[in-house]
């Protein structure tokens, strides 16, 4: 038995394996198939200083030391630098030897990679000694392969996660042109310790719009760093290098999104991300009491701050949400045991937020708060239960979608989750309890500027139950115009007397005395007229049930025409047919939700919009009966003109069709309609049984 103690000097003229022209080197020992040792990373170096020492115990001489050198690549795979081998015959015992090993690539014998410098002394050891060195090998030995057993494990025991890190990588912004047609075909790869993840390459493009969301799990309290690579595809060669950058999540406050745009090192560009941190720990709603409004002042200074007082204060920041998600119940079973292992993800807009994993249970309490800043009242909240799987992609147990504008404040209520499509009930309900506090003023302002961007939504695919859909729905917007053409020509044809005679007297008196102010009192009067029959109770319309029966049977149809298509391969075989049917699908959506959301404003379905549409009504009304019509015309004219005078970074914008983006169509208002919840679901009644 013996003992070798071993002093990793330095390297002198190393190979560079990055594109900078530097490598990132580290040192791995080996005697046998066993690592026995393994150095810490010099950062761009050719002629890296270690100075580190180890203590290892050899049975015999006969197995040579291997040395391996490596550059620490931040995407998949560590670059190979060379390697040397130590004769452990040919050392003296009890005797410092300095060592220079030339490093070598088999595959190319004749090149020189560098040298590295050790300093070994071989030591006979017998008796206890070589008892207690065996002992302190052995726990080194243990504590490494523990160590490897978690790491590579870690997905079978993530009940230790620290934390999850969701990372949404948008798009990447005037990247290096790496091909001879002065473009790219980008990817990124990132790194957290062990964890990788790699995105999808996009072809020929220095503008990459990826729009790709993955989480990493948080081991450590600190955070700890995110390696991050682009690299530019190349067929049959090995990937260009675009650039590097890094993510300190020590630096990131918690339960909040950053948007982070990072500048490439070594290369050219930058990458836009959205990081957010969350589900540090599990812990109860009174322990996250420094966000909670149940605490009086902190209320007072929230409603403060959102009085209408502070009107022009931070035109942005609208509103203050508060989302406690408290359990579930009857949760469906996704696991072959018959449970789930559920946790709960909770979006506003861009805003990604994740509670912790209830692992074996259908009726999980998780008891988190989450808070947002609210930027325009019109967005929807969407909370989704998962079922995590370590292997794959988390399951889909339920989601429902809530309008901040339907909100009750601090009411806990059991909502019904809803299919992906949130069009049916799926199995289980949730228990919110929601806060919502914004400025009324800011939030109307907000309205007529355009919506923000959702980076993450689900890509269109052909489906013929959604063209129907939209085909109908198109259609019945169109068919309101015909039949309204047709009324009018009624008129003129003296179909019904009565009738025409009465419409020939409107229609000289209205262009006897028509005034331009008299379009938005017209449509002021309709407004105020459908706002009574609402409150009268004599409002007797009828939800056309054409879309809600389409959108219960669309996920049943869906899964048959995907059966069909995988049996058939017909899609497959028609891409540039199934690229125009998606275009024209969409065309008709748009058509018809335009439509839908013109009628939802006079049907006052978000009364907060209607009320804001009288408002602007009335202003309108007031200024062109006061103010000659070439006035406003040449006041909008000079307006237009010189706004980017004004402001250079403007973005254009039209008012009209910004309010009505915010109205819901008529899918939508079924997507947030709330479903009535099993009454064994109630409180009450739970109670009562409880009793019983």
């Amino acid at each position: 038995m013996y003992q070798l103690d071993i002093t990793l000097r330095r390297g002198q003229s190393l190979a560079a394996r990055d594109r900078g022209g530097t490598s990132d080197p580290y040192v791995k020992f080996k005697i046998g198939r066993k690592e026995v040792f393994r150095s810490k990373i010099i950062h761009k170096n050719l002629n890296p200083v270690w100075e580190e020492k180890a203590c290892l115990l050899v049975d015999h001489l006969r197995e040579p030391l291997y040395i391996k050198v490596f550059d620490y690549d931040f995407g998949l795979q560590d670059d190979f630098m060379g390697s040397a081998f130590l004769d452990l015959t040919q050392l003296e015992l009890n005797r410092p030897t300095d060592v220079t090993l030339t490093l070598k690539d088999p595959h190319y014998p004749d090149h020189d990679l560098g040298i590295i410098l050790l300093s070994v002394v071989l030591t006979p050891k017998e008796g206890e000694h070589v008892t207690m060195l065996m002992r302190k090998s052995w726990k080194r030995s243990s504590k490494f392969q523990t160590q490897s057993l978690r790491l590579s494990d870690v997905h079978r025991k993530s009940h230790l996660w620290r934390g999850i890190v969701s990372i949404t990588l948008i798009e990447g912004r005037d990247l290096k042109a790496m091909d001879s047609n002065g473009l790219s075909d980008p990817y990124v790869k990132f790194r957290l310790g062990h964890q990788k993840y790699k995105s999808k390459i996009m072809p020929k493009t220095l503008n990459p719009q990826w729009r790709e969301q993955f989480d990493f799990h948080l081991y450590e309290e600190r955070g700890g760093i995110i390696d991050i690579t682009a690299w530019d595809k190349d067929a049959g060669k090995r990937d260009d290098f675009i650039g590097r950058c890094q993510i300190d999540l020590s630096a990131l406050s918690r339960e909040q999104t950053h948007k982070l745009e990072l500048q490439l090192e070594e290369g050219e560009g930058h990458l836009v991300l959205l990081v957010t941190l969350t589900a540090s720990a599990t812990v109860s709603i009174s322990d996250l009491s420094v966000n909670s409004l149940e605490d009086q002042k902190e209320r007072e200074e929230i409603l403060k701050r959102y009085s209408p007082l502070r009107i022009f204060h931070n035109l942005k920041d609208v509103g203050f949400l508060q989302v406690k998600v408290i359990r579930a119940e009857g949760l469906m079973a996704a696991d072959v045991t018959g449970k789930s292992d559920p946790f709960c993800v909770v979006e506003l807009n861009n805003d990604r937020l994740l509670t912790h994993t209830v692992y074996k249970n259908l009726n999980p309490e998780w008891n988190k708060v989450f808070t947002f800043n609210i930027k325009d009242i019109h967005s929807v909240l969407e909370v989704t239960v998962y079922d995590e799987d370590r292997d794959r992609s988390a399951d889909f147990l339920g989601k429902v979608a809530i309008p901040l504008l339907s909100i009750q404040n601090g009411e806990q209520k059991a909502y019904v989750l809803k299919n992906k499509q949130l069009t049916g009930p799926t199995k289980g309900v949730i228990y919110l309890e929601i806060d919502v506090i914004f400025n009324a003023v800011k939030a109307s302002l907000r309205t007529l500027i355009p919506k923000e961007q959702k980076y993450i939504e689900e890509e269109n695919r052909l489906s013929k139950q959604l063209l129907l859909r939209n085909f109908i729905r198109t259609k019945r917007c169109v068919m309101v115009l015909v039949n309204a053409a047709y009324y009018v020509n009624s008129c003129f044809d003296w179909d019904s007397p009565p009738r025409s005679l009465a419409a020939f007297v409107l229609f000289l008196f209205v262009v006897w005395n028509f005034e331009l102010y008299m379009i938005p009192l017209v449509l002021l009067l309709l407004l105020t007229w459908n706002y009574f029959l609402i409150i009268s109770g004599k409002d007797n319309r009828q939800r056309d049930t054409v879309v809600e029966d389409m959108l219960e049977d669309e996920e049943e149809d869906d899964d048959k025409d995907d059966k069909d298509s995988e049996k058939k391969g017909f899609i497959n075989k028609i891409y540039a047919i199934q690229e125009v049917c998606i275009s024209v699908q969409n065309i008709l959506d748009e058509v018809a939700s335009f439509g839908e959301r013109i009628k939802n404003t006079f049907n006052w379905t978000v009364p907060f919009l209607s009320w804001l549409a009288i408002v602007a009504l009335c202003a309108f009304t007031v200024i062109l009966y006061f103010i000659p019509l070439r006035y406003i015309v040449l006041v909008w004219g000079i307006n237009k003109f010189t706004k980017k005078l004004r402001n250079p970074y403007a973005i254009d914008n039209n008012e009209l069709l910004d309010f009505l983006s915010r109205v819901p169509s008529d899918v939508q208002v079924v997507q947030y309609q709330e479903l009535k919840p099993d009454p064994s679901h109630s409180p009450c009644k739970r109670k009562k049984n409880n009793l019983g």
